[in-house]
């Protein structure tokens, strides 16, 4: 999250969006506040409609960076099991395109 604070009509809104992708998942941890609107969307969206989170962090360090471990258990047991996971193992297309240094 950015650290901007969610209203209700915003989360209203994410809950009925078809897919919804939050890339870079995990790049810092959360706090309290993160935490709990994650847990929110998540809630509202489980069962409901595709979320696909994009993350460079691997789903057993998750855990950590959300925090509170009873939050984090229910959020990922809302994630991680009806999840299909797909790790992508090839080198990251912004270095291969990146531009050689003369």
């Amino acid at each position: 999250m950015d650290g901007t604070y969610l209203d209700l009509n915003h989360l209203t809104k994410l809950s009925k969006i078809n897919v919804l992708i939050p890339d870079d998942f995990g790049l810092q941890n959360l706090d309290t506040v993160d935490r709990e609107i994650l847990m929110d969307i998540i809630e509202d969206r489980h069962d409901q409609a595709s979320t696909i989170l994009a993350s460079q962090i691997p789903i057993s360090k998750w855990c950590q960076i959300i925090g509170d471990e009873t939050i984090a258990d229910a959020i990922l047991d809302r994630i991680v099991h009806p999840a299909h996971c797909i790790t992508l193992t090839r080198e990251s297309l912004r270095k291969k395109d990146k531009p050689k240094e003369v």
